[in-house]
């Protein structure tokens, strides 16, 4: 091999080596963020969905940088997760050996200030995530002042929160590099950098969008993946929302954190080409078994409030022959409505399996009636190419007749 392109080799070697010690000392911070005995405001349970989005980003992201270390997306989810680690690990230390057991720990003051701006570095990759995704490359040479302002809006709103004075993550623990000076102008640029940053978000969701819509082949289906575990998030909220607890179990953050893990895997499913082409069948079948939980879910409290009230009424819980005659119903219910959401959903969301199974159907009942040869031929080369829509078909019967092989068009 010629010395260039040995040294054309040495920086994707080196950069992909150094993806997985980031991402071990990502999972290391978080860990120790978890397990330290601060006794902080936010305890494991609120912690615990940015741990797991964190600890997924520095895992997918190390998966992609190492096989892929020219591809920005593996990067940008590595730094966000060791940011976030970083930021969470921090601000528990600093909480311990500043308010539980101060001076217990060394550089409390320092940890304090590495509590709060990196969480908000992390979380502000995302714009450029989405403007990079799933390529790597912006969407076209339009996009670069929209980049440049985008990376300024992002220095600027970095800096100032690491600088910025008053509290820090905890009320009473103000920001040990905060410059008072700046303290009546500091609302003021809050307030402006925030609004930057939405203007640059909403213009990489927009390009994004664009993306997806100009997208065909390998790139639509990654945008696809995409899209899908993002539209598991408000989902997830929704549901965190109506059932805020189950009985002294909060359960909020067991259903978001599923949410948020899907987003990661999803850009490493997407980006890696993993199983890529199994989206359609996902996305179909989590329509499918999303609207059927739901109908059962109301079949089930229907049937047990209505025979509550029909039969002496319903107290604090209901009759067990209620809940029994609930859950036949449910059972008898499940399969005539699984194929009927299954056919709603295909005409609505598939429709080319939908007509091929028209098709299909149709020709079916006319195979029944049909005895003319040459005819069920033609009839058969015409169902073949409106259902599978091949380049070319053609039937292949028994040389009895000497005009036995057709082809279509």
């Amino acid at each position: 091999m010629p010395a260039a392109d040995q040294v054309a080799t040495r920086p994707p070697q080196l950069s992909a080596r150094l993806a997985w010690p980031a991402c071990g000392l990502t999972l290391a911070l978080l860990a120790a963020g978890l397990l330290l005995p601060a006794h902080t405001p936010a305890g494991v349970v609120d912690l615990a969905p940015i741990a797991v989005l964190a600890a997924a980003n520095a895992v997918v992201g190390a998966l992609i940088a190492g096989r892929r270390p020219q591809h920005p997306i593996g990067w940008l989810l590595l730094a966000s997760g060791l940011l976030v680690g970083t930021a969470q690990f921090a601000g528990q230390y600093a909480y311990y050996t500043l308010v539980t057991r101060p001076g217990s720990l060394p550089w409390g003051q320092a940890m304090l200030w590495l509590a709060g701006w990196p969480n908000n570095a992390g979380y502000g990759l995302v714009v450029f995530l989405l403007l990079l995704f799933p390529t790597g490359r912006l969407l076209s040479s339009r996009w670069r002042p929209v980049a440049g302002f985008a990376t300024a809006v992002y220095v600027a709103n970095v800096v100032g929160y690491a600088f910025a004075p008053g509290p820090q993550v905890f009320g009473p623990l103000a920001n040990p590099l905060g410059i008072e000076a700046f303290a009546d102008l500091a609302l003021i640029a809050q307030a402006v950098a925030t609004a930057l940053g939405l203007l640059a978000a909403v213009a990489a969701v927009a390009s994004l969008v664009l993306r997806l819509r100009r997208a065909r082949g390998v790139e639509r289906l990654q945008l696809k993946w995409f899209c899908y575990a993002a539209a598991l998030f408000p989902v997830a909220v929704v549901v965190a929302i109506v059932f805020p607890s189950l009985g002294s179990t909060r359960i909020d953050g067991l259903i978001v954190s599923p949410a948020l893990l899907a987003l990661p895997v999803s850009i490493g499913i997407a980006v890696l080409r993993y199983r890529l082409y199994d989206i359609d069948r996902l996305i179909n079948r989590t329509l499918v078994y999303g609207l059927l939980t739901a109908l059962l879910a109301v079949v089930y409290a229907g049937t047990v409030l209505v025979l509550g009230q029909l039969f002496g009424g319903v107290a604090g819980n209901p009759p067990s022959w209620a809940v029994a005659g609930a859950t036949l119903a449910v059972a008898a219910l499940f399969q005539p409505a699984r194929r009927r959401i299954q056919a709603i959903v295909d005409r609505r969301f598939n429709r080319r399996k939908f007509d091929a199974a028209k098709t299909v159907e149709a020709f079916s009942a006319r195979l029944r009636d049909e005895v003319d040869l040459d005819a069920l031929t033609a009839d058969l080369l015409v169902v073949v190419d409106q259902t599978i829509q091949p380049t070319k078909a053609s039937l292949w019967l028994r040389p009895s007749a000497p005009d036995s092989r057709r082809t279509t068009p």
